[in-house]
This record gives C-alpha cells, structure tokens and sequence, in this order.
C-alpha cells in the first residue's frame, strides 16, 4: 500500500478493464517517472474524449457527430443490419470488409447474473428501427458464449414474426486448435455450421 494520491492512482488505473494491481502499480509508476508534457497531453487527450465522443443516435456506435460515419455513409446497404454487443465489435467486423450494411450495438449482452436484461439493452432502439426501415436481414454476431447465445436467441424471438430473415455468424473450433480444448458450445456451433465435401 502506498500513500495518498499516489494509491489513488494505482486504486483508478486498477478499475480500468484488464488491468490488475500488478499492472496498476506498474502504469501509476510509469505514469510518475513520465515527462510532464507526455502526462498533461494524456490527460487533455481524456477530458476531450469525455467532452467529445458520444453515441450515434441510429445504431448506437461511438461517434463524435450525431450519426457516425457508418451511418452516414450513402453506399452501404441500408436492408441489411449487423447486431453486435460493442463498438469494438464494429471495428472487428469492418476489417474483415465483409459486410457493407449497417450496425446496431446493443451497449451489452443479457446477462441476469450481472443483473442485466433485454431492458439494459438497445433492443427497443433495434425493434424501433425494424419497424421504421426497409430490413430484409438482421445478422446477429453477439459473442459466442452463453451470455452472447441467449441475447441472440431473445433477439431472435422478437425479430422472426416480422418476416425479417435472422442469421446468426458461424463460429466454431479455431484453426490449430484441439477438440479436447473446446468448450461445448464451441463444439456445439461448429457442429451446427459443418460443411459437406463434395467429391
């Protein structure tokens, strides 16, 4: 333990996602031997995002317009949405240059031991948009666990009744992996998407 606000620093740092006690103390430190222009231009760096970056009011992504730039854009594909459960998972995607429709992030996914429902959601915002819009598919590309699976699964019982095709991305055992390392709804997933050969 250290004192004053140098354990504050460690105690804020160690809040953050990932990183750990070991790793606070370790960013504090560097943070304390660093130039003091470096941590200033840090800190106005922070205090801008906070001022600056907010949500798109469409599909929910992060933005520093009202509408970000997916949505913006005129050439994507305004009959196709992607659900997905952040904005990291945009980015994700976009890189894959794959898909050229549009996005919903949901800001989480159904998680009742966290104590969160479809009501913490963007769901209402997603059906909203559904009912607004010409949708003639929803991909559903939550994470592969059973947080992810039973959003997808929720989602899927609202949407199917509007006659809007729902598809879930294929997901299942990594190139280099072993069976005997997968958990079961990985193998579950991979079983569900196999493909045949044809001679």
């Amino acid at each position: 333990m250290y004192e004053g606000i140098i354990q504050d620093l460690i105690d804020e740092l160690g809040r953050l996602p990932g990183v750990g006690p070991k790793s606070a103390q370790r960013i504090a430190f560097h943070i304390i031997a660093s130039d003091r222009v470096d941590v200033t231009r840090l800190a106005e760096v922070l205090k801008t995002v906070k001022e600056r970056v907010k949500f798109c009011t469409t599909c929910g992504n992060i933005s520093e317009e009202d509408l970000c730039r997916i949505c913006r854009d005129p050439r994507r594909d305004n009959t196709s949405i992607c659900v997905v459960e952040e904005s990291k998972d945009v980015i994700a995607i976009e890189k894959t240059r794959e898909f050229k429709g549009k996005y919903h992030v949901l800001g989480g996914a159904i998680s009742p031991i966290d104590g969160i429902g479809p009501e913490n959601l963007r769901i209402k915002e997603l059906m909203s948009r559904l009912a607004a819009t010409e949708i003639s598919e929803i991909i559903i590309a939550t994470d592969p666990n059973l947080e992810g699976e039973a959003t997808a699964t929720y989602l899927t019982r609202l949407i199917k009744p509007l006659g809007i095709k729902v598809s879930r991305l294929a997901s299942g055992l990594p190139v280099g992996g072993d069976l005997e390392y997968a958990d079961e709804i990985t193998l579950g997933r991979a079983f569900e998407g196999r493909r045949s050969y044809d001679n």
